[in-house]
């Protein structure tokens, strides 16, 4: 895209038939309504790898949801409270009630140095102040762990002695971090990895009580409740779900962190809508949670939910939790790269080339953008 000689550009990671590039981008005024954020570092997700490879239609031509960024500039008539320049903001990419905007896949996300945020998002509350600024690497995570934070509240209402995470992603290691915070102390954890580089990494990086497992069934789980919280990329989301539905123990719980693959459906519960299910909680409602109460092919009651997005509240919270103890999870940003190194990182990735990235098992990668200088606020 080429801009006008009188509009200034911004560097962007743009897709181009399945790949990426950095690319200038033409950096027009926010119009009325709108902000203008310049972002600090954002963060690459699994759902970001997904668009790459095109197993998902999302036309953005600029990926990314997940980031710290700071105010810029605003159009005429943004809350003061947003409109002043250099204020640290995390977006909230899903809006509640309008499917036109979602950060990152329908429109552009924060891969790039300046991102235009759309009236629809401003006034519905979606730009999030941050009173307190956590470190900028681990703040690429507010808005995983918040989608963490989320899944533990719902999951939290079964009282669990056990829960069992599968997926040896971000999520999956965010999980396992911040459950005893959401679930109390005396609850079991277990991680099921994928993967054995995904094992080995997480043998070299302990987490105090939690037990690393290779795919399989799990040992013994002993009495009580049972939650399973299933962090796979969509692809094997199901996969996950089977092996969730044969765990011991008494009552079951699992929520369908994951997503599903178009039309998904399982054998082992007949005539349940999936996804419905998982569609049920979006953004923080309804309030208690959504659940779906099913009975599996071979007469076993379970508990299912899901959600989509979360509330500005788990933001709020995410980035207190990484203020307050950011030792916890800092480990989880294995990489920290310039665009201009992210392109053939993230090009190889969505290739489906190896997950190790100069000799280290990448789990997140945090794409720093330079410092700009923000312009003083105008004296009134």
């Amino acid at each position: 895209m080429t801009a006008p000689a009188d509009i200034p550009t911004h560097r962007a990671l743009v897709r181009e038939a399945g790949r990426l590039a950095l690319r200038p981008r033409p950096t027009p005024p926010p119009a009325p309504g709108e902000l203008l954020v310049a972002t600090q570092v954002a963060g690459v997700c699994g759902t970001d790898l997904q668009m790459l490879r095109g197993l998902r239609d999302d036309p953005a031509p600029v990926i990314g949801h997940e980031g710290i960024a700071r105010v810029v500039a605003a159009g005429p008539g943004v809350p003061e409270a947003l409109a002043r320049p250099g204020t640290p903001v995390v977006i909230n990419p899903t809006h509640r009630t309008d499917p036109s905007f979602l950060l990152g896949h329908n429109v552009d996300g924060l891969l790039q140095e300046r991102t235009r945020i759309p009236a629809t998002a401003v006034r519905g509350g979606l730009v999030v102040p941050l009173d307190r600024l956590p470190d900028p690497v681990p703040g690429t995570l507010i808005e995983p762990l918040a989608a963490v934070r989320y899944a533990l509240g719902l999951l939290a209402t079964a009282r669990p002695r056990t829960l069992v995470v599968y997926g040896d992603g971000t999520i999956g290691h965010l999980a396992v971090r911040a459950a005893r915070r959401l679930l109390g102390d005396g609850v079991r954890v277990l991680l099921v990895h994928h993967t054995d580089e995904g094992l080995r990494w997480s043998i070299r990086h302990p987490v105090p009580g939690v037990e690393p497992l290779r795919p399989g069934p799990p040992p013994a789980l002993g009495e009580g409740p049972v939650a399973a919280l299933l962090a796979t990329p969509r692809d094997g989301t199901l996969a996950a779900l089977e092996s969730a539905l044969r765990l011991g123990g008494d009552d079951l719980t699992v929520d369908l962190f994951g997503g599903l693959p178009p039309g998904a459906a399982t054998a082992l519960l007949p005539g349940v809508d999936l996804a419905a299910v998982r569609a049920a909680n979006c953004a923080g409602r309804p309030v208690p949670g959504a659940f779906a109460r099913v009975t599996t092919a071979e007469g076993r009651r379970v508990r299912l939910t899901g959600h989509r997005g979360v509330a500005n509240g788990h933001l709020a919270e995410a980035a207190a939790e990484l203020c307050r103890d950011p030792a916890a999870y800092r480990d989880l940003v294995t990489h920290v790269v310039g665009p201009r190194e992210a392109v053939p990182i993230l090009n190889r990735l969505s290739a489906g080339g190896s997950r190790t990235v100069d000799g280290d098992r990448l789990v997140k990668l945090a794409v720093r953008f330079a410092p700009v200088p923000v312009p003083p606020k105008e004296s009134q």
